[in-house]
């Protein structure tokens, strides 16, 4: 039920030549975009990167996780090879929702890892879905990628959506004093390969 809403070209420090397209499903839910960074060749594998926003880490630069350096570093490898595209995906939190994550936080500085936090809340420890990155990809004629990941979810969901993905591309940040728990059970426990 996804389909395209808007428009516009976007030059992106370090990612001039870059437009982004705005993806609204028909009951109206939130908004899903794809940064589309130069041109693509849709005969090739595209070096894709499905980035779950993350306005704690994306806008104000938290340390408690790794997500503002996967995002600028997805957008600055893309600009590197000249082409490729992030989709970035309205599941805060992990699908649970900006409130709840803050939630979770409170969980994890009392003890709880990030799954159990989650589950805590009565969450599933991940509620993301990869169907609308599957269909924005299809919609800008994208069915083969090579996937900038180290969650092997990302790539069974995406080939379960029928999009195949070629290659995992690995994209992995140094970690904090913040962050280390964070990224040791995200490898542990949510099977990344970090």
């Amino acid at each position: 039920t996804l389909r395209p809403v808007s428009e516009a070209r976007v030059p992106l420090l370090d990612a001039e030549d870059t437009r982004i397209v705005a993806f609204r499903p028909t009951d109206g839910g939130l908004e899903h975009l794809a940064i589309v960074i130069g041109e693509p060749d849709a005969e090739a594998p595209v070096l894709t990167r499905l980035h779950s926003e993350c306005f704690t880490g994306d806008l104000l630069g938290s340390l408690r996780c790794d997500c503002g350096d996967q995002l600028r570093g997805a957008i600055n490898e893309i600009a590197r090879v000249g082409a490729g595209v992030l989709l970035y995906l309205a599941q805060e939190g992990r699908g649970i929702g900006l409130v709840n994550k803050l939630r979770a936080y409170e969980l994890q500085d009392r003890g709880f890892d990030t799954v159990d936090a989650n589950e805590q809340l009565g969450f599933d420890a991940d509620e993301r879905v990869y169907l609308p990155a599957a269909r924005m990809l299809r919609h800008l004629g994208f069915n083969r990628v090579r996937l900038m990941t180290n969650n092997t979810d990302k790539v069974a969901g995406l080939a379960a959506s029928g999009v195949v993905v070629e290659e995992r591309v690995r994209h992995t940040f140094p970690s904090n004093k913040h962050n280390e728990v964070y990224l040791r059970t995200k490898a542990a426990r949510g099977g990344h390969l970090l």
